[in-house]
């Protein structure tokens, strides 16, 4: 029997502003545990939330992004449920009339095609602390877990997908797609890592043709796309495996481990949960008029979809060439930055690709730290392109800015000689010594039949460049020579 894999992603972004949701409380990474949790945040007696209108313009940039409908008015609800992590026993979120309705995210697959997945909705909640399962101890010897309520009250803004995924690949796209978006806008970093962006994957199976859904299981917490892939792999062909040998899928929440890489069960699910949604008595709905939300337009930058399609159509750039530079927002501003300087977009692409990218990578260094700054990778092209430099020359010219020794390509190319010889005298003054100094080469080029001598004048060409230290053009080195061997 043939399968169809069916997924749903509900993507959890952590928003980037400095305060909590419903407090003051700082929202920065890697304080010491219990040092950023305030009283509202822990629901002691007697506080009062008050809603971070950040986190607002946030959630409603997000929902202008993905062309959603943005409801003039949503509610806070508290959602009830006991965890230790969480000691008001409930979380602030939204259910009934959440602040982004329906939208839709392109995605780009491979061999450019395009597909469209359907966003039910996204709304704002407050993320709850951590339990942190390392070994403690109680001086008795006994293992315990302990409780980090620094994210407690953590702006969150939760994205609900349709079930219109197929394939795990076609899942990370997504997630690559809603990452990309949340990180041009700017309202959150978008580091997984640091549980910035997680998400909780619900994956079933069905036969081919089939219009009811299978049974799913819920894979929460994953945090990398990486993880995301293997997991929806593993958990695929384990429910196909199951029903082929007889067995049934049951609705769970699994976890993903790594190390093994395979999902575990964690807790059966055979009923939704009753989390007795009530809306939040000490929260009023939040009321957006037209003029507001037309506002938050126009603070939008050019979005990923968008600057790609520019890529491509204003400056020439392949597909792929367009998506990898456009994939993420310092990538694109940084190649935009260079194109500035040299004008030309393929040769900007190329090398930003290339060898910019092989430094970054090698060094585990992003782009917006790069030691070579777009101004001169920019200034580096312009040699390239007026023949000031040849591409042996640029490689070293590169290295040398990466290595900061040197302002500008210029300056590392006036110091190091690297100037590519364009004098034809000087070139065939160098030719003429060559072909004297190999008379043995010079022969078997002359008797060999005219295919074969391109490969051979390979030789040639390296030890006048070998002459030249490597600065003579070689267009104008291989012409001569041609002209040269050719002679009878």
């Amino acid at each position: 029997m043939q399968w169809e894999t069916v997924i749903g992603l509900e993507v959890h972004v952590q928003l980037a502003t400095q305060s909590k949701i419903f407090s003051g409380a700082s929202t920065a990474f890697g304080a010491e545990p219990n040092t950023q949790a305030c009283a509202i945040d822990l629901g002691l007696p007697g506080v009062l939330p008050v809603l971070n209108e950040g986190a607002v313009a946030m959630a409603v940039q997000f929902g202008l992004a993905i062309d959603a409908d943005i409801p003039e008015t949503s509610l806070f609800e508290r959602k009830n449920y006991f965890y230790p992590d969480l000691p008001k026993g409930y979380q602030t979120s939204q259910m009934a009339q959440p602040i982004v309705g329906r939208g839709e995210v392109e995605l780009v697959l491979d061999d450019d095609v395009r597909k469209r997945v359907r966003i039910h909705h996204a709304h704002l909640e407050e993320d709850a602390g951590k339990s942190l399962h390392e070994t403690f101890s109680n001086g008795m010897g006994r293992d315990m877990t302990g409780i980090d309520l620094n994210r407690a009250g953590t702006p969150l803004l939760e994205i609900v997908s349709e079930p219109d995924m197929r394939s795990a690949k076609e899942a990370v796209a997504y997630i690559r797609a809603i990452h990309a978006i949340v990180t041009y806008l700017g309202i959150s970093d978008g580091n997984m890592a640091e549980g910035s962006m997680r998400c909780d994957v619900n994956v079933s199976v069905r036969p081919k043709g089939q219009e009811t859904l299978g049974t799913r299981a819920e894979i929460k917490n994953v945090n990398s796309f990486r993880f995301v892939e293997r997991a929806i792999e593993f958990e695929v062909e384990r429910q196909i495996e199951l029903i082929e040998d007889g067995g049934k899928v049951v609705q769970e929440t699994r976890l993903y481990d790594p190390d093994r890489d395979e999902t575990r069960s964690m807790r059966t699910k055979e009923e939704a949960n009753d989390y007795r949604y009530f809306p939040c008595p000490d929260l009023l709905p939040i009321m957006l008029d037209s003029a507001y939300i037309e506002h938050q337009r126009t603070t939008l930058p050019e979005l990923p979809t968008d600057k790609r399609n520019r890529f491509e159509t204003s400056l020439g750039l392949s597909a792929y060439d367009a998506g990898v530079l456009s994939a993420t927002r310092p990538t694109a501003e940084y190649f935009e930055a260079v194109l500035a300087v040299c004008g030309d977009a393929k040769q900007a692409a190329n090398w930003v690709q290339g060898e910019l990218s092989a430094h970054l990578n090698r060094e585990n260094i992003d782009i917006s730290n790069s030691p070579v700054t777009p101004e001169q990778l920019g200034g580096l092209i312009q040699r390239v392109l007026d023949d000031t430099i040849n591409g042996k020359a640029a490689k070293q010219v590169f290295a040398a800015l990466w290595n900061n020794e040197g302002a500008s390509a210029d300056e590392v190319i006036d110091t190091r000689g690297l100037k590519q010889v364009t004098d034809t005298g000087a070139i065939e003054a160098m030719i003429d010594q060559v072909i004297a100094d190999s008379p043995v080469q010079v022969a078997q080029y002359r008797d060999a039949e005219p295919e074969k001598r391109g490969k051979m004048i390979g030789y040639f060409v390296g030890q006048v460049m070998k002459a030249s230290r490597g600065t003579a053009n070689p267009q104008q080195v291989n012409g001569v020579l041609k002209q040269k061997l050719d002679e009878a």
